[in-house]
């Protein structure tokens, strides 16, 4: 079932007439580490200057940081994975919600791992062991999780 993703990709990417694609993302950062501050502007403008710190990052200031905007891409494109599968193999999905906790070691900066918790309500000729293999292709086959090389684990609700 693992190749299920690569091959609707493939489709959907020949529908769309691309081969490649690029993505682009914008930062800017004046100041110290700590008393510093600066901003992240994505392409599609959904983040448009967009405050990061050390406080937004290491503490509870206002604004994003790159490690929760690295578990949103994780979960949102996981998320699609799943939903694609299940289209790819005919059936509709219902609702699909996944939360992506990243953990960060401060003491080593780098990231341990991302934990996926998805929830699924029940779809119609999907048993449950069904539902959790293309939930593990997905895991395995996403985008994103391809990009990193941390341990990912995934934990299903489905009901």
């Amino acid at each position: 079932m693992a190749g299920w993703l690569v091959i609707f990709t493939t489709r959907l990417f020949k529908l769309l007439k691309k081969q490649n694609m690029k993505r682009t993302a914008k930062a800017h950062w004046n100041g110290t580490l700590k008393e510093g501050k600066g901003e992240i502007s994505t392409q599609s403008s959904t983040l448009n200057n967009t405050q990061y710190s050390f406080k937004t990052r290491f503490a509870d200031g206002v604004g994003t940081n790159p490690e929760e905007l690295i578990a949103a891409a994780h979960a949102g494109c996981f998320t699609m994975a799943v939903g694609g599968a299940l289209t790819q193999a005919g059936f509709t999905p219902g609702d699909l919600n996944t939360e992506a906790a990243l953990d960060l070691d401060m003491v080593a900066l780098k990231i341990n791992g991302i934990a996926l918790s998805l929830k699924g309500t029940k779809i119609a000729g999907v048993s449950e062991d069904q539902f959790k293999e293309i939930a593990e292709g997905a895991k395995a086959n996403c985008i994103v999780s391809k990009a990193l090389s941390v341990p990912i684990t995934l934990t299903i609700e489905y009901a």
